[in-house]
């Protein structure tokens, strides 16, 4: 059986709509919990894919969550091999750090809601193809420089930097393809105190706004499932 380790920084964002791929396609799924895990002791080249998901921090807030520079050096080296590695959201934003690009806050502010990608010619002969027209989740505040080498996929009016390819077995995705509407519930709660301080969200807006995402979760499984089949067959 193929090895996945799962890099999670909260426990309401997790695979979610991920989650039954995985098995399907032979994978046994390893839990890290980031803020309590000890990254050096995990060999960066031994899993058959890596997946790093989102958080409510920094890519570069060592100094309040000192676990982030192991982690991102655990990147590094991963994404320095080629090896298999998902970014979601930080995960992202942390492959980029570790890539030396820069990650700072959006100078065009919070993304918080449903749009479609426009996507690069690059994106559009990749995996994200599939996700052309449907709008996807996004919620961030910071973003990122495209870190040297990398191959620019995908982008909203709003923030540049949606996505990158790096070697042939990178990738990472500023925004959520992986949340459902029911896993949904959850941010709401965990992430109440942002969305009542970022002007023009609410949680009934984008409750009611979730059904535009209907269709992401029967393609971004597929996108998963598509990308898994070309870099860790």
């Amino acid at each position: 059986m193929k090895r996945c380790r799962v890099v999670r920084h909260v426990a309401f964002e997790d695979l979610d709509l991920f989650a039954p791929v995985l098995p399907t396609l032979g994978f046994a799924v390893t839990w890290v919990e980031a803020p309590q895990a000890d990254f050096a002791a995990i060999d960066p080249l031994a899993d058959d894919l890596l997946i790093v998901l989102g958080g409510p921090i920094g890519a570069g807030d060592d100094a309040d969550f000192p676990f982030l520079a192991a982690e991102t050096e655990l990147v590094r080296r991963r994404l320095a091999a080629d090896r298999p590695t998902l970014g979601i959201c930080l995960g992202a934003q942390i492959m980029a750090r570790a890539l030396g690009a820069r990650v700072y806050p959006n100078p065009n502010g919070k993304e918080i809601g449903w749009s479609a990608l426009t996507l690069t010619p690059a994106g559009e002969d990749s995996v994200l193809a599939r996700l052309a027209g449907s709008p996807v989740l996004h919620w961030h505040g910071d973003t990122f420089d495209l870190p040297m080498g990398a191959r620019h996929l995908a982008s909203t009016p709003q923030t540049a930097h949606q996505a990158f390819a790096v070697g042939q077995r990178g990738l990472a995705l500023q925004f959520h393809v992986e949340a459902s509407a029911a896993g949904l519930e959850r941010w709401y709660v965990g992430h109440v105190c942002e969305i009542v301080a970022t002007a023009g969200v609410s949680v009934s807006g984008l409750r009611a706004a979730a059904g535009l995402g209907q269709a992401m979760e029967i393609i971004g499984p597929a996108m998963l499932a598509a990308w898994l089949d070309r870099v860790c067959p």
